[in-house]
C-alpha cells in the first residue's frame, strides 16, 4: 500500500477534543472511483463536498454513501458476478454484498447521474436524463432502487464494477463506516454531473493533477481518497485499472496527533501502535 506523506493532516475540528470511548459502531457504505480515458490520460471523477455535510464537509471525493437495507432486495434483475462471489471477495455475508453493489450502483446514479444498468444483461442505457426525476426520490428515501430499476425495466450490472478496497474510518472520529471501493469506467454516452445537494463542485481530473491540487492546497483530500488517487496514477491505462487483482483486507488507519494536527497512520507505517495524543 501506499505510504501516507507526513503534510497529510486532517483539518481542525474534524476529531473532536474527547474522542468517543468507545469508539462508535461503523455503518456500511459504498464508493465508486469513475474511471474514463480522456485527453490528458487516465482520469476520475471527483466531487467537492459542501461544507457543512456532517462527514467530510469541504474534502473532495469520490461519489458514495451509506448503504439503504432496502439495498438487499432480491428481487432486483442482476447481472454479473452473483452476490456470493462479491462476498467473497470482500469477506461478508451474501446479503451485505447485494447491498453494497446495489449502494454503489444507486449513490454514483444519485451523485453523479451516472447508471449501471441497462434494459438488458449485456446492455447499458446511453442516455440517463429520462430518468433524472428519481434522483431525488431515492435521495429523499421516497423510493427504493429496486422499485426504481424495476419501474424503469433496468437490470443492474454488476459487471460494470470491480471491488478495489476496504476502508474503515479510524476509531476516535465521531462518524463511522465500513466503506467498500469500488471502480467502474464511465459508460459510453452518459454525463457525470454534480447535479447534488452534497457536491458544491463536480469534475474529472488525472489523478496526478488532483494530487498536485492537494499539494499546493487547493483541495482537501481524506487518507483513503489519497491513497486511492495515488495507486490509480500508477496503472497503465483504464484496462489495466479494471483488470487489476487487488489484497481486499480492511484497513483501518489509526490518528495520532503530532505538532498540532492529527494525522492518519496506516497498518505497517511507523507508529502505528501509537495511539491518541
Amino acid at each position: 500500500m501506499v505510504r501516507l506523506p507526513e503534510d497529510l493532516t486532517l483539518p481542525a475540528g474534524f476529531v473532536p477534543p474527547e474522542p468517543p470511548d468507545p469508539p462508535v459502531p461503523t455503518k456500511d457504505a459504498a464508493t465508486v472511483v469513475l474511471l474514463r480515458d480522456g485527453t490528458p490520460g487516465l482520469e476520475v471523477f471527483l466531487q467537492r463536498r459542501v461544507k457543512n455535510m456532517p462527514f467530510a464537509g469541504g474534502m473532495t471525493v469520490f461519489p458514495g454513501g451509506g448503504v439503504d437495507p432496502r439495498d438487499a432486495d432480491a428481487s432486483i434483475a442482476w447481472s454479473g458476478p452473483p452476490p456470493r462471489w462479491w462476498a467473497r471477495r470482500f469477506g461478508c455475508s451474501e446479503e451485505l454484498a447485494r447491498a453494497l453493489v446495489c449502494a454503489a450502483v444507486r449513490e454514483t446514479f444519485e451523485e453523479s447521474g451516472v447508471l449501471l444498468a441497462g434494459p438488458a444483461p449485456d446492455s447499458v442505457v446511453a442516455d440517463t436524463r429520462p430518468y433524472a426525476d428519481a434522483r431525488p426520490r431515492l435521495v429523499s428515501k421516497e423510493l427504493s432502487f429496486a422499485a426504481f430499476l424495476a419501474d424503469a425495466g433496468l437490470v443492474l450490472r454488476a459487471d460494470l464494477l470491480r471491488p478495489w478496497a476496504n476502508w474503515v474510518t479510524p476509531e476516535e472520529e465521531p462518524r463511522r463506516y465500513d466503506t467498500r471501493f469500488f471502480v467502474a469506467a464511465m459508460p459510453e454516452g452518459q454525463r457525470a454531473d454534480g447535479v447534488t445537494t452534497e457536491a458544491a463542485h463536480a469534475y474529472w481530473s488525472t489523478p496526478e493533477a488532483a494530487l498536485e491540487d492537494w499539494r499546493q492546497g487547493r483541495c482537501g483530500l481524506l487518507p483513503p481518497t489519497w491513497v486511492t488517487l495515488s495507486e490509480i496514477a500508477a496503472c497503465d491505462g483504464l484496462p489495466a485499472a479494471l483488470e487489476l487483482e487487488r489484497s481486499l483486507g480492511k484497513v483501518l488507519p489509526r490518528l495520532v496527533h503530532r505538532d498540532g494536527a492529527w494525522r492518519a497512520v496506516l497498518p505497517g507505517e511507523p507508529g502505528y501502535e501509537e495511539r491518541g495524543r
